[in-house]
């Protein structure tokens, strides 16, 4: 069930706010490359059977190298920065991705899904622009009941619940190989008291802390990705990692 705030956000609301929240974001973030998180193991391990990439809405946190990847998002800001940097770059939404069908052998969409209005036609786009055989690393945040001011701050429209989310995968011929907890989120909900209530009133300080000290720190002190065969017990997880094989087409 989706709680109540986010119900009544249209599609056009939704995405305002997302633009407005990131582009603030990233104007006064600085760069950091796939090498500082912990997926860039595993994606030094998928890359070598790729040749075509493709990163949906990465910001200016990018899990796949920035050399020989085709990103977009919907932040200018982004898209600049990543495209100073040698970057291939497009503007644009991930329910409705300008590539042709099975374009991509390896394609990156984390922490997205749940912020457009139409998830439907962003898991459709996504499946459909990977090839059979592709690679894609896919995250998302669970539990309604986990719901917390800070996923109506950031624009987030839904938290999936595992059965769903496995019906949504097996829809679009998605099949899970492997997978981990993930995110970076405090479970501390007085840290996120605390955060919000910075952001609210002080937003420029607090996006510069933000940008500066603690996405760094988190970055720098982050928990190897932890990776299980097929889909782990995710009863008590805030937030999944997904390894998926586009299935091919007999």
């Amino acid at each position: 069930m989706i709680p109540m705030r986010s119900q009544h956000r249209g599609a056009r609301e939704l995405r305002e706010i997302n633009r407005r929240f990131y582009d603030s974001l990233w104007s006064g973030a600085r760069l950091m490359e796939a090498p500082r998180f912990n997926t860039w193991p595993l994606v030094q391990s998928v890359m070598g059977a790729t040749r075509r990439r493709l990163e949906v809405a990465p910001g200016l946190r990018p899990r796949l190298p920035i050399d020989g990847t085709q990103f977009i998002d919907i932040s200018a800001p982004a898209l600049a920065l990543l495209q100073r940097r040698g970057g291939s770059v497009v503007r644009g939404t991930v329910t409705n991705l300008p590539y042709g069908d099975g374009v991509f052998d390896l394609v990156c969409a984390l922490d997205i899904i749940e912020h457009v209005d139409d998830d439907e036609s962003a898991w459709s786009e996504i499946a459909r622009v990977a090839a059979p055989g592709a690679v894609l690393l896919l995250s998302v945040p669970l539990h309604a009941a986990r719901w917390t001011s800070f996923d109506d701050f950031v624009g987030h429209k839904r938290r999936y619940e595992p059965a769903e989310l496995a019906v949504r995968l097996k829809q679009h011929g998605l099949a899970v190989q492997r997978s981990a907890v993930y995110g970076m989120q405090p479970r501390s909900t007085r840290l996120l008291d605390l955060g919000m209530w910075w952001l609210i009133h002080h937003r420029d300080r607090a996006m510069w802390w933000y940008n500066r000290v603690f996405m760094p720190l988190s970055a720098h002190f982050q928990s190897k990705l932890l990776l299980a065969p097929g889909m782990i017990d995710a009863s008590d997880v805030d937030e999944v990692f997904l390894v998926c094989r586009k299935e091919q087409i007999t």
